[in-house]
């Protein structure tokens, strides 16, 4: 049996986390296994500074700061690749590995991208018997077409407070 594969997109700052967390909280209540991580903002005096990265249920790490200096950049925003690493992939890893389990990947941007192991973790996820929902900047969407096969939705205002519950309704069918 095939299993969900979607990929929700949107501009920033519409949703995109929101949807993915209040799906975990759903699912996790159904006593389902939630498996891979959350990207959040880093704010500081009200301002977005950088993004954390946390796997469902374990480690979390800045993975960008506009304060950083070194390392690639994605617009303001310095990356540390190997922070972003060291807790996406071991979460990518364990949504293959554990039986029922539904992944959900928030995101798949320009700052993950920058990981040359990420992608093709992902394309693998994707290829899998394992239902996958992730959320896809706006500007990765067109080069993912190509290589991860999924059904696109774009989060709104108008479904975005809905969507957690339609997607948990059909992860748990």
């Amino acid at each position: 049996m095939s299993r969900p594969h979607i990929m929700l997109t949107a501009p920033p700052r519409t949703g995109k986390t929101t949807v993915i967390r209040r799906l975990a909280e759903l699912l996790r209540a159904a006593d389902v296994p939630v498996r891979g991580f959350l990207s959040d903002e880093v704010r500081e005096q009200g301002r977005r500074v950088g993004f954390m990265i946390e796997e469902f249920g374990g480690a979390k790490a800045v993975m960008a700061h506009a304060s950083w200096v070194s390392g690639p950049r994605v617009g303001k925003y310095g990356v540390n690749v190997p922070a972003f690493e060291r807790i996406a992939l071991p979460a990518i890893d364990r949504a293959l590995a554990t039986k029922g389990a539904v992944a959900l990947i928030d995101e798949i941007g320009p700052m993950e991208l920058l990981s040359p192991a990420f992608l093709p973790r992902c394309v693998a996820l994707f290829a899998a018997d394992v239902p996958v929902v992730a959320t896809v900047h706006q500007r990765s969407q067109p080069a993912l077409k190509s290589r991860i096969e999924a059904e696109l939705i774009t989060v709104t205002p108008h479904n975005r407070d809905e969507l957690p519950r339609t997607l948990g309704r059909l992860l748990t069918a």
